[in-house]
């Protein structure tokens, strides 16, 4: 069995189609990224690499190219097949948390669980368990207004794993966090990622942090160049 978690093939993504202020955002994207790989995406803003990277966790389509998760390559008119495909294959990290305010950190991770089917019981000790790794199982019953940016985005990392992806992709995950808050923050992500075993695409500005990956790809005029 191939041990290839995301395939990107021939990705090719514009806006404004046939007029002539069209963008040629991604022009033949390719990667491919295997279980146990941290990718780093390096690219300057408004380059395209928020947008393959929603092509890549099937929240977008492509205009033409094929994207293969875990095996699967859903059609692109096949929504349906593209959510199961997601909610069962693919983490999400974004640079602000999104948590949702209302519900204490443990039930933020707890709800993606429950959506997947999980029991009350069984979702409950792995958000504890996920809690505990990245040393927040004290901060358990605290609302997202209670804890620290740092927290905050250890929870949503938390939230992704939630479910047992074998994809985790992050878009700017310490972006919005001071270089110490971000260094350990990162640390805590890394070590979740490594013994779980994920393929993971982490887009970063930071080049320190990129340098910590095991390979760091560059988005230039809309391909995927390998660094």
């Amino acid at each position: 069995m191939s041990d290839v978690v995301l395939e990107l093939q021939d990705i090719h993504k514009s806006y404004n189609h046939g007029k002539p202020n069209e963008i040629n955002v991604l022009s033949g994207a390719s990667v491919q990224v295997k279980s146990g790989e941290v990718v780093a995406l390096v690219a300057p803003s408004g380059s395209g690499k928020s947008t393959l990277l929603h092509i890549a966790g099937l929240l977008d389509t492509a205009d033409s190219g094929s994207v293969t998760i875990g095996g699967h390559s859903p059609k692109r008119s096949a929504d349906w097949e593209r959510t199961m495909v997601r909610r069962g294959e693919v983490g999400f990290i974004y640079q602000f948390h999104h948590l949702l305010p209302e519900f204490t950190a443990q039930e933020n991770i707890v709800l993606p669980q429950l959506a997947n089917g999980i029991s009350r019981k069984d979702a409950d000790a792995h958000a504890t368990d996920l809690l505990t790794r990245v040393g927040l199982a004290e901060r358990a019953s605290h609302r997202p207004a209670e804890l620290s940016g740092g927290e905050q985005q250890r929870v949503a990392f938390c939230r992704a794993l939630a479910n047992k992806p074998a994809l985790l992709l992050a878009d700017e995950p310490t972006g919005n966090l001071d270089p110490a808050t971000s260094d350990q923050v990162f640390a805590a992500l890394m070590e979740l990622v490594r013994d779980r075993g994920l393929a993971a695409m982490i887009a970063t500005h930071n080049l320190d942090l990129a340098a910590r990956m095991d390979r760091v790809l560059h988005l230039r005029d809309g391909q995927l160049v390998d660094e």
